[in-house]
């Protein structure tokens, strides 16, 4: 499985460090790799750091977080995600400078050259008190709203729930598709944005950490019982393999409200036989495939993430992409997934 980069970006003050500082502290269950513009910038004493290392700081919590100053992005992805750091990390985060362009960023994530690493979307954080204000100072921010794959909107406990409503409505007409997330005082469920792997067995085969399975986010040793209050999951299963081109469709008009989905699936399609496994967040959609494991029932199941989700028009939905019939023969129908697949 591939180390998905998540790009953090927002104007200063908007509280990035307050939401990595609030991922690090909570990361008992999760192994992050983090890149920052300095060191000081997070809260590295309260963390204890236990060592320093080619202008790597080792966190106690298993953390490792590395400083833009000097190097190249690539440079920094090779220095966290190196085997020789031991276990490999559920993902790295890299907090674009408060005057940084998050596009430029992006572009360098998705140009890098590191073996093992993926895009894993562009969050934006908007603060829930001066966004209008932050409007008119730096009209550049419509534009990275724009762009964002997740609004992550702070500080909603400072502000009355319409004034947070208006902001959040604000936010949706820039971006129409991203979920806008409330994450007062910079708390955000890491689970949220990707996928945690097995202490354990954190190299384990593609699709052994998704639904149903033992250490999946469902199993026993799982998380899904963990998330917040505030969000809702949704699991849809279904024995019968998906036509590919219904499935694309129902990602591109899915609503904003479903920030994340994961999980596995099988698709109607002859020649194609592999299991897919599938991590979304907002509108980042990457696709892995590989073998079914031995023994393992070639089903469909996948878990959705979001607030107010409307579980049984998702239902309806996802099972209209359910295939009944003999398989597709028409190959060009699995064209819209495998552009979204590594090693396609």
């Amino acid at each position: 499985m591939s180390t998905p980069v998540v790009v953090l970006a927002g104007f200063l003050g908007a509280g990035k460090t307050t939401v990595l500082n609030q991922l690090l502290r909570s990361a008992t269950d999760v192994r992050l790799g983090v890149v920052v513009n300095d060191f000081g910038a997070v809260g590295i004493d309260a963390l204890l750091v236990a060592g320093w290392a080619d202008s790597a700081v080792s966190l106690e919590n298993g953390c490792l977080c590395c400083s833009t100053d000097d190097g190249s992005v690539d440079e920094l992805l090779a220095r966290l995600t190196a085997p020789r750091r031991g276990p490999g990390l559920d993902a790295v985060v890299i907090e674009a400078s408060g005057v940084a362009d998050p596009a430029a960023m992006v572009r360098r994530v998705l140009t890098s050259s590191v073996p093992g690493v993926s895009y894993g979307g562009l969050v934006v954080v908007v603060d829930a008190v001066e966004f209008a204000a932050a409007r008119r100072r730096h009209p550049e921010l419509d534009d990275h709203v724009a762009m964002a794959d997740v609004v992550l909107l702070t500080k909603t406990d400072l502000v009355g729930p319409e004034e947070a409503a208006r902001t959040a409505a604000a936010c949706r007409e820039l971006n129409a598709w991203a979920p806008v997330v409330p994450a007062a005082r910079g708390q955000l469920d890491a689970r949220l944005l990707f996928e945690p792997r097995p202490p354990r067995q954190r190299q384990l085969a593609l699709g052994e950490v998704v639904a149903g399975h033992p250490d999946g986010p469902d199993g026993p040793d799982g998380h899904g019982t963990h998330l917040h209050a505030l969000y809702d999951t949704l699991t849809f299963r279904s024995e019968d393999p998906l036509d590919p081109r219904r499935f694309v469709e129902f990602f591109q008009r899915r609503p904003s409200g479903v920030f994340r989905v994961k999980g596995f699936v099988r698709f109607a399609v002859q020649g194609f036989p592999q299991r897919y496994l599938l991590h979304t967040v907002g509108a980042a959609v990457r696709f892995e495939r590989g073998p079914w494991p031995r023994g393992a029932p070639r089903v469909t199941e996948l878990v959705l993430v979001g607030a107010g989700l409307d579980a049984e028009g998702l239902r309806t939905a996802l099972r209209a992409c359910v295939h009944e019939g003999p398989p597709l023969t028409d190959e060009m129908a699995m064209m819209g997934v495998l552009r979204d697949t590594e090693g396609a």
